[in-house]
């Protein structure tokens, strides 16, 4: 084969050059042919043009046509950790049936772009999603799918990425694939910028065993912030609670509003439309004069009528009520709420209800759990 690879100008005289030993090399030759050109390629991909990238993609495809697994996985490893890889070279690698083959390219390779990611996510093996999983980064897109398909080792392996990052669908698709997995969901809840509602399903759900590792790991925020920030009911959410930067940030906007004479049910409704769950359950606790923790314990029932409660003592319209739950419904990732029912329901609460109600989530929030 010449060698003067860098001087070809089209990739028909290389790639009829290239035929030719291939039509009549054994396969040793071919592994040698293969060699060489991946040699000839790193050596200077860095000043290389798009066009003779290009070039080199062509020749890589002919040869690996031609080529047995062992070589085809040596030169997957070889381009895996170049940023100038031939492109369609590294996603045929990728979606290799072989994971000897696939997997270098999908762990390390920059040249798979999030919708090559999440296709091969969706259609090959865990294996395959185990290196994916493995990735510097991981966008929440693809994380979205490796959550939804993989099993639990490829969840796990996503979770502990520290590049990784998770949409709120896949943080609600966590805290359900965690239920009754400590290692699970004690990653999940140290996970950074999990968001408020998410975090307290999550606790909700977890073992008293797991509740000391959050409450332990969040200690130095936990003093940082409001001291009526905490869970302490009778129903499993005991430990105090992780909060965010972004989560106390809300809190102090809102306290802002409200201080000012600025905080209403409109602002609310804004909040809810928006599917700021933070700012919006704080600017509820603060009209109904409950603690945030409170509300927060109210607002993530399974059922709509904690919201409804709070909004019957702070004075709120239908309207925004409906705004409020339909966040909720989004966020959670759940089926819509027979909104004529609960609109009926909210229309017959009596306020004096709604205090005594009250009353009831204030006695659990305050109660002193047993000693051990």
């Amino acid at each position: 084969m010449s060698s003067s690879l860098k001087t070809v100008s089209t990739s028909e005289g290389l790639l009829d050059e290239l035929q030719a030993t291939l039509a009549h090399g054994t396969v040793a030759r071919r592994v040698e042919t293969l060699r060489r050109v991946a040699d000839l390629f790193i050596s200077g991909a860095v000043e290389f043009s798009d066009d003779q990238i290009a070039l080199f993609d062509d020749v890589f495809q002919c040869l690996m046509h031609h080529i047995e697994t062992s070589a085809k996985a040596l030169l997957s490893n070889r381009l895996a950790p170049i940023d100038r890889a031939p492109p369609l070279t590294v996603r045929a690698l990728a979606f290799d049936d072989l994971i000897e083959v696939a997997a270098p390219v999908l762990s390390q390779s920059e040249r798979l772009d999030d919708q090559a990611l999440i296709e091969t996510a969706r259609s090959k093996s865990q294996a395959h999603l185990m290196a994916i999983s493995t990735r510097k980064v991981l966008s929440g897109a693809v994380t979205d799918v490796l959550v939804q398909r993989g099993n639990d080792e490829v969840v796990q392996s996503v979770v502990g990425n520290p590049g990784a990052e998770f949409s709120e669908r896949g943080f609600t698709r966590l805290v359900n694939r965690a239920e009754g997995n400590d290692v699970l969901t004690t990653c999940v809840g140290l996970r950074p910028n999990i968001p408020r509602h998410v975090y307290l399903k999550l606790i909700a759900k977890a073992s008293e065993t797991v509740r000391a590792k959050l409450e332990a790991a969040n200690q130095p925020i936990a003093h940082e912030v409001s001291s009526a920030v905490r869970e302490a009911t009778r129903l499993a959410r005991s430990a105090p609670s992780a909060m965010t930067q972004e989560t106390a940030i809300a809190h102090a906007l809102v306290k802002s509003l409200y201080e000012d004479g600025r905080l209403d049910e409109y602002q609310v409704a804004a909040f809810a439309e928006a599917g700021k769950f933070d700012e919006a359950n704080a600017a509820v606790a603060a009209l109904a004069n409950v603690a945030v923790s409170i509300a927060e314990n109210m607002m993530v029932e399974t059922r709509a009528e904690g919201v409804m409660i709070l909004a019957k003592i702070s004075g709120m319209s239908w309207s925004t009520v409906r705004s409020i739950i339909k966040m909720r419904e989004k966020l959670a990732g759940k089926e819509p709420s027979d909104l004529e029912n609960c609109k009926a329901t909210y229309e017959r609460l009596r306020p004096s209800t709604a205090q005594q109600v009250l009353r009831f989530h204030r006695m659990q929030q305050t109660a002193t759990p047993p000693a051990a």
